[in-house]
């Protein structure tokens, strides 16, 4: 019998998931709450209904200084083209264009460095990657120190603004420095369940007093990692290691959207003249399985006796009462309505691409 001998790292929080009775696991490193007594289910769908708060402190945080449009050189996104005050999604790629992370990068307002955010598994190599490709003209400095707290769902802006001044004001992927229950903080108006809701950056020292004011209002309940993922799959979003890794590229992913304009028509970023190439031999597309049993991570996609591809992430979808998948397949089977075949526990499963989001997103937008 192997035993793992891995140290798990714990957020400021560690101990309030102790005691709100969380049930923690090995997650990126650290020990993180899969659920809380409520359970997964009722978790997803309050989050849906009210307002649910998370813990994502284990994300990698990080200010870029220096020339920060030298980003550029290590991701398909507008960084020169990003206003003030704003936040914006971006991969971070390797030289031959495939995905070494996605990440989010932020401008604040009347500020020269740039605020990033990566993903908790490779937050370390993801920033040491940047400051090696980009030496000499900026370097990002790893503020693992601080919390980050997701309050997501159509009640986050109400609970919200009783603690901090301006939140309400600010639009899907808006960002400000304010205060939260007295602490300060960076809150961007974004997250990663397709609700509307803030993800809030604070002194891993403010935590547990901002949590508690948070939790203590009638319309939040603490919500863990099998939750937030059943939440991200239903809105179609990626997650890093699964639907995304080093050996895709943003045309394959479906990510094409996030490569600015600018970028698309200079073709400067990595591997771009592969990524614009068009016609990729597999597309990543959203696939309804019929029946009741989800199929999961790695299950084999077949059309006409022939395996084309494999499901990356799926699970039962709360929302939408039903099971909900994302995967790989030839590009000659991506098109929406095609009935595909799943193998689920030696079963064949009927099944057809849809449209992704399975459940639509209730982003608060600026009025045009």
């Amino acid at each position: 019998m192997t035993v793992s001998t891995e140290i798990l790292r714990r957020t400021p929080l560690y101990a309030l998931h102790m005691e709100l009775g969380g049930k923690m696991v090995p997650f990126a490193g650290y020990e993180m709450p899969v659920q809380y007594p409520a359970g997964i289910l009722k978790e997803h769908l309050h989050t849906r209904a009210k307002a649910g708060l998370f813990d994502v402190s284990h994300m990698g945080q990080g200010f870029l200084s220096g020339d920060v449009h030298a980003l550029e050189r290590v991701t398909s996104a507008d960084v020169a083209g990003l206003k003030a005050g704003m936040q914006r999604y971006g991969l971070l790629l390797t030289p031959q264009g495939t995905i070494k992370d996605d990440f989010m990068f932020s401008r604040l307002m009347g500020e020269a460095d740039l605020y990033l955010v990566v993903n908790a598994g490779g937050k370390e190599a993801d920033f040491a990657y940047i400051n090696e490709t980009l030496e000499g003209a900026a370097q990002v400095t790893p503020r693992f120190d601080r919390a980050l707290l997701a309050l997501q769902g159509p009640a986050s802006e109400m609970v919200l603004a009783r603690h901090a001044t301006g939140v309400a004001d600010l639009t899907f992927m808006k960002v400000t420095r304010t205060t939260v229950a007295g602490a300060p903080a960076i809150v961007s108006r974004t997250g990663y369940t397709g609700e509307d809701g803030y993800e809030i950056s604070i002194e891993g020292a403010d935590a547990e007093h901002v949590a508690r004011t948070l939790l203590a209002e009638a319309e939040v309940l603490p919500i863990g990692l099998g939750a937030r993922d059943s939440l991200r799959l239903e809105a179609g979003l990626c997650l890093y290691g699964h639907d995304i890794d080093d050996m895709i590229n943003p045309a394959e992913a479906a990510l094409l959207w996030s490569v600015g304009k600018r970028r698309k028509e200079a073709r400067d970023f990595p591997g771009a003249e592969k990524t614009m190439a068009g016609n990729p031999a597999r597309k990543l597309v959203g696939i309804r399985p019929e029946g009741r049993a989800p199929a999961r991570e790695g299950t084999e996609i077949i059309k006409d006796g022939r395996v084309i591809g494999k499901v990356t992430s799926g699970g039962f979808g709360p929302s939408v009462n039903a099971p909900v998948a994302m995967g790989y397949v030839e590009t000659m089977f991506a098109t929406l309505g095609t009935k595909l075949e799943l193998m689920v526990r030696g079963q064949v499963m009927p099944a057809t691409v849809v449209l992704m989001p399975f459940v639509p997103h209730t982003y608060k937008r600026e009025k045009k």
